[in-house]
């Protein structure tokens, strides 16, 4: 394309990339970021058309890159030094389903897990509706993935799911999560909700707050509601005041937050194996790292000890983050 722009002077036009079915692969690619983290995209797209969601319309139809595409980038990351690395896409539970006879999600994990090397395989987002008991197996089993799963639930009213087109109820999320609980004692749990959908009801707001409270999760991603152009949501009637909206906001976060609080406060006093990752010059706490588990992890230390695994002792933690030191005993960490 280079070459026909500079010899004819005209403009050159690719949609290739666009169509149904077609991923652009073997591009460069350039990475900047100092520390341990890598993210790599295993397909692009989404088939789901939540009702509140414009991303179907943006970026096309569910593509999942070739899995052997997938090893090798992979390989590659592994050989340039990251050590956590996040595989990206939509709906990372519906990987492969748009290539008949194609590995699923699980089956990738299962290879990645397979690759020599000391590393951590995280991934998002993981849909309610496709995640399945092999996926939970997957990484319970996979000594490389990471025990966290952000699986986002976005509403707990039956009635709310179904306007939103989520495809799963309440007693479907809260099955998946106990079967997950079982096979994962150490699970970390994340996901994202959203407050003030057209038409909540306090009933329905209700219901939200009573599976946050049944499954506990270690940290939520918190969202008022945000009308999208062109989706099915944007059309529905919505009679609830932004002021009652924003009540309903805050009393969620006070009973996560809570409940995030305490979570972190069961791992002081323990010894986790952290990898550090970034350094801030402006920070207190001049190194950050991550547990297995996805915490956030403060301590002090040199720049040199980004990239490495470090047994560090909690000494402390809050709603959003753990501190700790570096344990000189090298005691065996815990597994959380």
């Amino acid at each position: 394309m280079l070459y026909e722009k500079l010899t004819n002077s005209k403009r050159i036009f690719d949609v290739s990339a666009d169509e149904a079915g077609k991923i652009a692969e073997g591009l460069p690619t350039h990475r900047d970021r100092e520390g341990a983290k890598a993210w790599l995209s295993i397909m692009y797209g989404c088939n789901n058309f939540c009702s509140y969601c414009v991303v179907p319309y943006v970026r096309g139809r569910e593509r999942s890159r070739d899995i052997s595409m997938i090893e090798k980038d992979f390989v590659g990351l592994i050989e340039a030094g990251y050590k956590d690395i996040t595989l990206l896409g939509q709906n990372v539970n519906s990987y492969g389903k748009d290539v008949e006879g194609s590995p699923d999600f699980s089956d990738l994990l299962y290879r990645l897990n397979a690759i020599d090397g000391d590393f951590k395989i995280r991934f998002m987002t993981s849909h309610p509706k496709d995640a399945s008991e092999k996926l939970i197996n997957a990484i319970a089993e996979c000594e490389k993935v990471s025990k966290h799963l952000h699986v986002p639930f976005q509403a707990g009213s039956n009635r709310i799911l179904k306007q939103m087109n989520r495809g799963y109820t309440k007693e479907k999320y809260l099955s998946l999560i106990a079967y997950a609980k079982e096979k994962i004692p150490n699970l970390v749990l994340t996901s994202d909700v959203i407050v003030g959908f057209p038409g909540e009801t306090e009933e329905d707001f209700l219901e939200t707050l009573d599976l946050i409270q049944k499954v506990r999760f270690h940290a939520l991603f918190t969202f008022l509601y945000s009308k999208r152009p062109g989706t099915k949501a944007a059309d529905m009637e919505d009679n609830v005041s932004k002021e009652e909206k924003q009540k309903r906001f805050d009393r969620l976060l006070l009973i996560q937050n809570q409940i995030s609080k305490q979570l972190h406060n069961e791992y002081v006093g323990k010894t986790m194996r952290v990898l550090i990752d970034a350094f801030s010059e402006d920070n207190q706490f001049a190194l950050e790292g991550r547990t297995d588990g996805g915490r956030l992890v403060h301590l002090n230390g040199d720049r040199s000890l980004i990239g490495t695994y470090q047994d560090i002792k909690i000494e402390r933690s809050s709603t959003w983050a753990l501190f700790g030191t570096i344990d000189d005993k090298q005691k065996k960490p815990e597994a959380l």
